[in-house]
């Protein structure tokens, strides 16, 4: 089976659905110490097409030049990394910039642990996930790049790739894996240390097309905060690294425009042109409504968290809760007292 099958195969008996399910809309997003970082991408590969869109395994050899950039990407026998590949990226660069964040020492080597890799890019935790899983650090690991785009203002010339290694340091009884070491390459590690990272939507690993990951990660790029971003087809398709025929490609961006399914941005076509559209400048700022914190809350955060001025991590994590889309919380004193819980293990000192 492809990595392309993140959906069951009732999901994709639904494949005019542009979303998919949100697998995990009661995990314990806000009390859970891991599952607490927002998600980041890396600058360069979300302006430059160095995943594979494709939902077989691409054993291509693929180049992109714009203007001055060049961009090499050799497979593995696996074949190339994919869009889908890279959610571990995104997890390994989110995880690592909370820590730089906190203040934290960061380290190029990190312990996952593979159930919530899982959970936090909205993925099954069936067995198949688990397998599905390992190739993708099989792909992301092969995968060799030699490129001039600098990360953290210093250009590497040799091959690399996305991450330097990877092994299970554990598995379950039943074989699965547990936790895992992965070390991440130079490359991205200096990106990293140079912050040259964006925050996503939540709703990225809800898309359920490859193409339409890739147009939000440009999107993202290049209108980001702005009313709007144009962009001819032409270059777009180019950006996109889609290999798809030029009308096909156009009938994709109408589906996106037909839908309004993409996070953040409107998509608008005009003869051959592409307009993005920032959602929240064409909305009203509705007053947020903030979880309502009973006293007991602020005692328990106290008992977990001593030494800290509660009042002061009472609007950190509201800060932190609007970041991560106003989820509906059911126990939001519980959430609260989880969130103190792993500021202070993080950094037990104020």
């Amino acid at each position: 089976m492809s990595n392309a099958a993140l959906e069951t195969e009732e999901e994709r008996a639904g494949s005019a659905v542009a979303l998919l399910p949100e697998r995990h809309p009661n995990h314990d997003l806000f009390i859970c110490d891991v599952l607490d970082a927002i998600p980041k991408d890396d600058m360069a590969s979300m302006e430059h097409p160095i995943f594979s869109l494709s939902t077989k395994p691409d054993t291509r050899v693929l180049k992109y030049e714009h203007r001055n950039v060049v961009v090499e990407i050799a497979p593995s026998v696996r074949g190339l990394a994919t869009i889908y590949d890279k959610d571990i990226l995104i997890y390994c660069i989110s995880q690592v910039m909370a820590k730089k964040n906190a203040g934290e020492p960061l380290a190029q080597t990190l312990h996952l642990n593979a159930h919530d890799l899982l959970v936090w890019t909205n993925r099954e935790t069936s067995g198949d996930a688990y397998r599905r899983l390992k190739e993708a650090f099989e792909r992301l690991s092969g995968t060799r790049i030699t490129t001039n785009i600098k990360a953290g203002g210093e250009e590497i010339t040799e091959g690399f790739g996305l991450i330097e290694s990877w092994r299970v340091i554990r598995e379950t009884k039943s074989k699965r894996m547990s936790e895992i070491q992965v070390r991440l390459s130079d490359w991205v590690y200096k990106i990293i240390q140079g912050s040259e990272v964006l925050t996503l939507s939540r709703d990225y690993f809800r898309l359920r097309k490859p193409t339409d990951r890739r147009i939000y990660e440009l999107a993202r790029k290049h209108c980001g905060e702005q009313d709007e971003w144009k962009i001819s087809l032409e270059l777009l398709q180019k950006k996109s690294g889609a290999s798809s025929h030029y009308r096909e490609f156009k009938s994709m961006i109408r589906e996106l425009v037909e839908n309004d399914h993409l996070p953040d941005y409107r998509v608008e076509l005009e003869d051959e042109m592409v307009i993005f559209r920032n959602r929240m400048s064409y909305q009203p700022k509705a007053e947020v409504r903030y979880p309502v914190l009973d006293p007991e809350a602020y005692h328990d955060a106290k008992l977990v968290a001593p030494g800290y001025d509660v009042y002061y991590l009472e609007q950190e994590w509201r800060n932190w809760w609007v970041e991560n889309g106003m989820v509906d919380l059911v126990f939001p004193g519980k959430a609260f007292v989880g969130f103190c819980k792993a500021r202070y293990q993080r950094k037990p000192n104020p």
